[in-house]
């Protein structure tokens, strides 16, 4: 089973998957815009393809970038897509071409805190537990069948960067060893 590992940041999470053990079967990484990831797929000696996204304004075609995304991954032939800190909510078609094949990781035990500020969201609320879950994605943001989930405490004095660090250490450990369950079993 080849994996495709969207990213679009420093590339930490894509870092903890390259250094799986056993390794992941990285086909592709793909990338909305320059960034640490391509570097560290480079160092990697793994494909990489920037897809880059143009605009961030109304007039973005997120229909037309998901195709390109898309395409990216079928010319490597990916079975199982890997989100990894990607920035760019993806369209429709990607979702068809990997039917129960997309996994993501969020910075929230989901349902909880869904979106992008999901440390903040958790902050802002006052609870005394969040956590990372990994789950199979869908075209709604953050929705889809949870496949793992461990809880971080929130500690006194947290800042949304100190808690983040907490969660994203627990993503990535927590993230290679699913989608290496996933890969092993041929199908999520």
């Amino acid at each position: 089973m080849r994996v495709g590992v969207l990213a679009s940041g420093g590339g930490t999470i894509l870092q903890a998957l390259l250094d799986a053990d056993p390794a992941l079967p990285i086909a592709v990484v793909v990338t909305d815009r320059r960034c640490e990831a391509l570097a560290r797929a480079e160092a990697a000696g793994v494909p990489a393809e920037l897809v880059e996204r143009t605009t961030f304004g109304p007039d973005f075609d997120r229909l037309a970038y998901t195709h390109e995304v898309v395409d990216a991954l079928r010319r490597h032939r990916v079975d199982l897509v890997a989100m990894a800190g990607f920035g760019t909510i993806l369209d429709k078609p990607i979702h068809d071409a990997y039917p129960d094949r997309i996994v993501n990781t969020h910075p929230a035990l989901l349902p909880a805190f869904k979106g992008w500020h999901a440390v903040d969201d958790a902050l802002a609320a006052g609870v005394r537990v969040t956590g990372c879950t990994v789950h199979l994605a869908r075209l709604e943001v953050d929705d889809g069948p949870i496949l793992a989930q461990e809880p971080v405490a929130v500690e006194e004095g947290d800042t949304a960067e100190t808690l983040h660090e907490r969660i994203k250490s627990v993503e990535r450990r927590l993230y290679p060893l699913v989608l290496r369950r996933l890969v092993s079993e041929g199908t999520p």
